[in-house]
């Protein structure tokens, strides 16, 4: 049981990484950023080419990074910048246009089979009785923490967390007030689209592969989080991602034949929708 509860936190800091994002984004923007899939599939495809010439995984990350924060700003800047005083569904239906043609795309240039993506750490396992933790899953989970605590703290006590909060509130407002709201728009979607890129690899990493598809499940099950831990709540995505990846594992472990894997998280989210529409942990109004 203890070894399944560590299953589900390893998958569980995966969807929080990966549904952060889309949270910070329609935090401020209030736009459900599906595209957020594709720059995840990105961050891992642009990581295995890096690894795959140098061998390493730091430039691996910072390069999978880098390249998703140029995809991000150029997806901010094209595609949602000119649709923002459009109705919401507008955006939306935009934001799933662009995925499909990044898997696509995706296809076309990577090939559509299964790339190998192995990694090599410094260690093998951590045995702890009959629990075992492998390399690639305490990488994962210091990466997780390394990740959301930078976040809390950019939050908690820069400025730019300050104006973040502030737009987030009241867009209007805050411009009023002096806030630099292009700014905050910019760096968010950099932020967001960088940590994005670090789930893309390190699941990539977890599962040893890397495909066209990738995204196909996280472009909507992130919804299903993002829904489940309420609209715009950090905190509550990141408790939510946990709630879903342990639910997961232990269900698929010892229910496995109650229903799909994948259907779980979306079984959640039409359960909150009913009875709890706000989510479980909505922000105060």
């Amino acid at each position: 049981m203890f070894q399944q509860l560590i299953n589900g936190i390893i998958t569980g800091s995966l969807y929080a990484l990966i549904a952060v994002g889309l949270t910070m984004v329609y935090g401020i923007l209030r736009i459900l950023h599906i595209a957020h899939a594709a720059v995840y599939v990105s961050g891992a495809y642009l990581g295995y080419v890096a690894y795959t010439y140098t061998q390493s995984l730091i430039l691996a990350l910072v390069f999978g990074a880098a390249g998703c924060i140029v995809l991000g700003w150029t997806i901010q800047r094209f595609l949602y910048t000119p649709l923002l005083k459009e109705e919401r569904i507008v955006p939306l239906i935009a934001s799933v246009g662009l995925y499909i043609f990044f898997e696509d795309l995706f296809r076309l240039l990577g090939g559509p089979y299964i790339r190998v993506f192995t990694v090599k750490l410094w260690f093998d396992k951590i045995t702890w009785g009959n629990t075992v933790i492998t390399s690639h899953q305490a990488l994962i989970l210091i990466m997780t923490v390394i990740c959301l605590v930078t976040i809390y703290l950019i939050i908690t006590y820069t400025r730019l967390g300050l104006a973040w909060q502030a737009t987030a509130q009241d867009m209007d407002t805050a411009k009023a007030m002096g806030v630099n709201i292009r700014q905050v728009v910019n760096l968010n979607f950099l932020i967001a689209s960088a940590i994005a890129a670090v789930a893309g690899v390190l699941t990539a990493i977890n599962y040893n592969s890397v495909l066209p598809t990738m995204g196909s499940v996280p472009a909507y099950k992130m919804f299903a989080i993002v829904v489940l831990g309420g609209m715009g709540s950090i905190p509550g995505t990141i408790a939510a991602g946990l709630i879903i990846g342990m639910a997961e594992t232990i269900m698929s472990a010892y229910f496995g034949f109650i229903m799909p894997r994948d259907a779980i998280a979306f079984s959640a989210m039409i359960l909150i929708l009913i009875f709890r529409p706000e989510g479980l942990f909505a922000r105060a109004r």
